[in-house]
Order: C-alpha cells, then structure tokens, then sequence
C-alpha cells in the first residue's frame, strides 16, 4: 500500500474569524500558519503541520479531502493507476499551500476533490517523543486528538467504493445496503480504523460530517458537556453506532458543517468479511441507542 492515511481536510466556512476561534478555543485545535485566503491548524497528537484547513466562502462545506502517500514516488505510480481506471488527474505545484509540496488531483466518482501528497513540514506532537505525557497540559476545550475520518456525500457509492479498493487499495470494512443491493452507505480504510473515508448516498460533492478522535468515552461525553455549557447546536447526544461500534456525539460548527467526537470503533483487517447492515436496521446501524433515524442525519449536507 502506498497510501498511509487520511492527511487532512480543507473545509469553506462563513466566517473565518468566528470559525477559527471555534476550532481552537472549543475544539482544542492548535493554528499553525495562514495565507492570504486559509487558517492552517492541527491537533495536539499529530506530526504534520496541519489536517485541517479552513477557507472563508459564500457557502460551506468540503473544498478537498487528502490522503499521505509513502514515499514521494508513489505519486507518479498513483498517477498512472487513476489514470488506467478512467479518471483524469493534474498536479499541484509544491508552495501552493502553506507547507505543502506538490500534489496529484483527481475527481473522485462522487465529485469531491482528492488529493495525494507526500511531502509536508513536519512540527511534531504537542507531549513531544521522549518520554512523553499521555496528553498536553494546555489542552482547550474539548481537546480532540487527530482528525480521524470524513463522511462524504455523492450519488456514485459503487463507483467510489471501487476507486478506492481496485486503484487505492483500500477494504471496505462496513456497507448499508437496500433489500435489492443498493449501497446507501460505504465505509472504508487503509489502517485498522474502522474507516478512513465514507460516502453516503445523496446529492454530489456534499459533506456530511469530519470526525476527531477523542480517545476515550469520557471524552466524548466532555464534548457533549462543552456543548451543550458552550450554546453548540447539538444533532446527537453521546451515544454508539451499530455499524462500526463507534462511541460518537454529532454537533455543528457556526457554518453549519457537522462535527463529530469519536472513540472506540473496530479495528478491521483486510482479510476480514464485510460487515452488512440492512435498510431495514439502518437506525440501529447508525443510532444503536436509539434505534431510529434522527430526520436531520439524513436530510442536512454542506
């Protein structure tokens, strides 16, 4: 494999001010540069100089979703694979971003814009590598670890599910299928995590939430708590999924894009089966405790 994770991910914001104080001061990220048009930030448990971008916007949403590759080679073997299974590519040039090198582009069946990069500065995790605490002194608010995964939106679920497993080489851990076969849903990774990436089936090129890893149970609980001291517009009380058996709370931030804490999970292997939940279960697939369908978890996109 030469793709190593899920990098990081530029959102459009309404307000970059507003949303950067969000991002750092509620959610503990920590900023690590801007340019004229985007705030750069980071976790406290990540080594590169960023995973999040934000960039102010008429509308929100999702600009790019990026995934580290390996070694700077594997860019042009990627390029060669994307362009063998029938999708176009370009290249960015190194600088183009603040930190970045160069990095190859392509359009993914659902419309998003992915990225494939190697290079980036590296700044090293806030506990440091010698005989580090388990986490910093100076966390703020919710203080979340990394970001973990992205839900996407898109109409082609099959198309995208094979992009990823045939040309990027990634399992699909976990689908939500309909009685006659239809993907609803499609979960999958190139680590342990239970995902990387998912698309749920919907209108083209639309977010549906970014996922930070928070640890522990007590963490996500914390997030609820600071939501809900704090005025954040909360979708889900802490609670589990079903599929995946995630620990999570879903929220908003001030544009509207949807958030989620995370912990816990599965961790699948490539040799594992594929997880199947049925339309039929999808509440309790989705809200285990709850057993039914919050209306909005389908219906509100970015």
């Amino acid at each position: 494999m030469s793709i190593l994770r899920i990098g990081r991910i530029e959102l459009r914001v309404l307000d970059l001010k507003e949303s950067v104080d969000y991002y750092t001061r509620f959610m503990g990220l920590t900023e690590t540069g801007r340019d004229d048009n985007s705030v750069y930030l980071k976790a406290w448990d990540e080594y590169d100089h960023h995973s999040l971008v934000l960039t102010e916007a008429d509308s929100p949403g999702v600009d790019h979703v990026a995934f580290k590759v390996r070694y700077a080679e594997d860019l042009e073997d990627l390029n060669q694979r994307i362009n063998e299974w029938g999708l176009s590519t370009e290249w960015l040039a190194a600088g183009s971003r603040l930190a970045e090198g160069e990095a190859l582009v392509t359009t993914l069946p659902t419309g998003h814009r992915c990225e494939f990069y190697h290079q980036i500065e590296r700044v090293g995790i806030a506990v440091g590598n010698t005989n580090p605490e388990p986490w910093p002194d100076d966390l703020q608010g919710v203080g979340v670890q990394r970001f973990d995964h992205c839900l996407l939106v898109g109409n082609d679920l099959e198309g995208a599910t094979r992009f990823f497993v045939e040309v990027l080489d990634f399992h699909q851990s976990e689908r939500l299928i309909t009685a006659d076969g239809t993907m609803l849903a499609t979960f999958l990774h190139c680590t342990n995590k239970a995902h990387d990436i998912a698309f749920l089936k919907g209108p083209d090129t639309k977010l549906h939430h970014v996922g930070f890893y928070v640890g522990t149970w007590d963490n996500v609980l914390k997030a609820a708590d600071l939501q809900s001291r704090h005025g954040v517009r909360t979708e889900l009380t802490p609670s589990r999924h079903g599929l995946t058996r995630g620990l999570t709370t879903y929220f908003f931030d001030p544009s509207g894009n949807r958030n989620e804490t995370y912990s816990g999970g599965t961790f699948p292997y490539y040799d594992d089966e594929v997880v199947t939940w049925t339309e039929d279960q999808a509440g309790k697939a989705i809200f285990f405790h709850g057993r039914e369908m919050i209306e909005t978890f389908g219906e509100v996109f970015t």
